[in-house]
């Protein structure tokens, strides 16, 4: 088993397997995916009647002070508790990191900590383990310490890349989706709607766009109706999308509630912005295209136009020698 695991041509079939697998998946994703709309406007609804709670509750109490927050008695909660993680791995922007990947409430933040205590361990386990166990690769003692060194620091840091990717890609799909959302809310506030009614609205109608910012949207619309601050609503839509054009947007609405100006003029001087902003995007993604394009086009375009170019003039050349 060890000599099958450590052959070459063993490794390379896996590894050709693996790439063909990747492919396969890549290309019937789109298919296979279903939209989940329904089941994010759903949890939108389901955290609109949390607040409604919650706040009856502290309306009901002498004093207020009733919390908005979800409890969290599950295992990882108590894994974190008893090895208090939460100081141990202590970060302080891992609530707002969480919440621009979308995981919200107390429960993704136990979890988070507790794979970022669980992962070096387990990264580091796997390296010794084919190192020592399976194939050392010729390296020495210290060489091997080093890697589980290695993989010990890659594990810590997995949880912080994760989320990372997974919140990059959720702005992505709001900021492509953010300028029509707001000339679809620059109309329905010119037509005479109040901008809590044209913000569900657009959250209802953007979901084919965006589900993402449909629900960003709807949950805008739930804390524009139970926070104590209109403010607070704006400026937390702002940190979970953690995106220029749309902390400015929040901004601008902020100060039209603030000094009254019109909000019609606003939105429509921050959808041509964002628009702006979308449209140079695009134009730095296709500026940088030809030096991405220049590796693949050497490895897999010039090979087949060399053949298509000179393999003619090579085959006649044979049919000429063996004339002759």
């Amino acid at each position: 088993m060890i000599d099958l695991l450590t052959n070459p041509q063993t490794l390379f079939s896996a590894f050709i397997a693996i790439v063909v697998f990747a492919t396969i998946v890549t290309l019937a994703a789109p298919m296979m995916s279903s939209n989940g709309l329904e089941g994010r406007l759903k949890s939108v609804a389901n955290r609109r009647e949390e607040l409604r709670r919650r706040s009856r509750e502290a309306l009901s109490q002498k004093g207020g002070g009733g919390s908005l927050r979800h409890a969290d008695e599950g295992m990882y909660k108590n894994v974190v508790d008893r090895l208090q993680l939460s100081k141990l791995l202590e970060d302080p922007k891992v609530v707002d990191k969480l919440a621009q990947a979308g995981f919200r409430g107390p429960k993704p933040v136990s979890t988070f900590y507790f794979f970022r205590f669980v992962m070096p361990f387990a990264f580091s386990a796997v390296v010794a383990f084919y190192l020592y166990l399976i194939n050392d690769f010729g390296l020495l003692a210290m060489q091997k310490i080093a890697a589980c060194f290695v993989a010990l620091a890659a594990g810590y840091y997995a949880p912080n890349l994760y989320i990372s990717n997974i919140a990059q890609k959720r702005r992505e799909s709001i900021v492509q989706a953010f300028p029509d959302a707001l000339d679809l809310m620059l109309i329905c506030v010119e037509s005479g709607m109040s901008i809590e009614a044209a913000i569900a609205k657009v959250g209802s109608e953007v979901g084919s766009a965006s589900m993402e910012l449909a629900e960003e949207l709807g949950l805008l619309t739930a804390e524009l109706s139970y926070l104590p601050e209109r403010r607070l609503a704006y400026e937390g839509l702002a940190r979970r999308t953690n995106h220029p054009g749309i902390k400015s947007v929040a901004t601008a609405m902020i100060q039209a509630e603030r000094y009254g100006t019109p909000l019609g003029a606003a939105l429509r001087v921050m959808a041509k912005e964002n628009r702006e902003l979308r449209l140079s995007a695009a134009e730095k993604k296709a500026s940088a295209l030809p030096a991405k394009l220049t590796v693949p086009m050497i490895v897999f375009f010039l090979p087949v136009l060399f053949i298509v170019i000179m393999g003619p003039a090579i085959i006649k050349i044979q049919d000429v020698l063996k004339q002759r």
